[in-house]
């Protein structure tokens, strides 16, 4: 079985293994192990009601149960911006006219902006090869948007995730080669290394102020401006499903697009139900089974489960035992929970 959970101390070497998979260019996951503690603690005292309520961070594994391996990632950032600038292109259109010569002409630009100060970022979502499976992937990002829906208190109410640009088999980024290095004299690896550990100061020392015409860079870099990353085109297909949309937002390094929605807007969120839940095999159900999303409810011990499961004529919401241990409750607990999968008929109307 599948859970995900708050990260833990003795997750660093399975999180470090990640790093290790995930390659270069994924900031916030650096193959660093004093960035790694650093994270879990913030992380620990977050899911402990500890953590400063205006920039925290809420780090959650997917751990497979069978082997106690963590297998997965996937995070939500607050009040980005707040403690180090949190900066992105916005890419905007300049119209000028002259009458003399009778003309209009528009111009594409970026600027170099703070405008998600303050918003909550969802991020850091990798799961394992071996692992990608039908539905897993779904379960990973998803999870986020419960936990919003469990404690909306806590999230701003603008939700951005920043997706990582493309680049070539080398790791190389063309918008970084064109652009970025012009002003930093760096490679785009080192940029984002020095970005994930010592923060993004040096962008505002060195980076121009003013609006960078699109037209005037090369054809390599203008094409990549809101594309994401190979490996994170499936990530963008899940968030624009849950409403997501691109406004012309791009990541500073790589030109990988910025999507955003009004935190009560997400579709996971508004779709999202609670209810009792019981292990009780005597009670008819619809006679349908699902699979659903099922969340704890307590932020000191959050979990989450994909399961199947079906709901009885007074909403209860029927698992089995191994699930209910799972999620650390006992019966007839309040739980939060959303269809993962499609309806599927059961031989009768009992749950299994």
């Amino acid at each position: 079985m599948l859970i995900i959970r708050p990260c833990q101390p003795n997750d660093l070497h399975d999180l470090m293994h990640i790093s290790a998979v995930v390659g270069r260019g994924m900031t916030s996951m650096p193959a660093d192990k004093a960035a790694w503690e650093s994270k879990i603690t913030a992380s620990q005292k977050a899911f402990a009601g500890e953590a400063d309520t205006s920039s925290s961070t809420y780090f959650m594994v997917l751990e497979d149960n069978e082997t106690g391996q963590v297998v997965g990632t996937t995070a939500i950032y607050t009040g980005i911006g707040l403690s180090q600038p949190f900066y992105s292109y916005k890419v905007s259109t300049l119209v000028s006219s002259s009458q003399q010569l009778d003309m209009i002409r528009q111009a594409k630009v970026l600027s170099m902006v703070n405008d998600y100060t303050g918003a909550t970022e969802i991020g850091s979502l990798f799961l394992l090869p071996e692992y990608r499976k039908p539905g897993v992937g779904q379960f990973l990002s998803r999870a986020r948007f419960l936990l919003m829906a469990d404690f909306p208190h806590l999230f701003a109410d603008t939700i951005m995730a920043e997706l990582r640009g493309w680049q070539d088999e080398a790791g190389n980024s063309p918008l970084w080669q064109h652009l970025g290095h012009k002003f930093f004299a760096m490679e785009f690896q080192e940029a984002v290394r020095t970005a994930a550990l010592e923060g993004s100061q040096f962008i505002s020392d060195m980076m121009p102020k003013y609006p960078i015409y699109i037209d005037l860079l090369p054809e390599a870099a203008r094409e990549v401006i809101g594309k994401p990353h190979d490996s994170s085109a499936p990530a963008l297909n899940m968030l624009k499903k849950e409403g997501f949309q691109f406004t012309g937002y791009v990541d500073l390094f790589d030109g990988g697009p910025s999507v955003q929605i009004a935190r009560d807007e997400i579709h996971t969120v508004q779709q999202s139900r609670t209810a009792d839940i019981t292990t009780d095999q005597t009670t008819e159900t619809t006679g349908l089974q699902q699979d659903y999303i099922i969340s704890n409810g307590k932020l000191a011990n959050y979990r989450l489960a994909l399961a199947p499961a079906s709901v009885d004529a007074k909403g209860q919401l029927h698992i089995d035992t191994a699930q209910l241990d799972a999620l650390q409750l006992s019966e007839h607990a309040q739980i939060r929970y959303v269809e993962a999968r499609k309806a599927r008929p059961v031989s009768n109307a009992k749950v299994a």
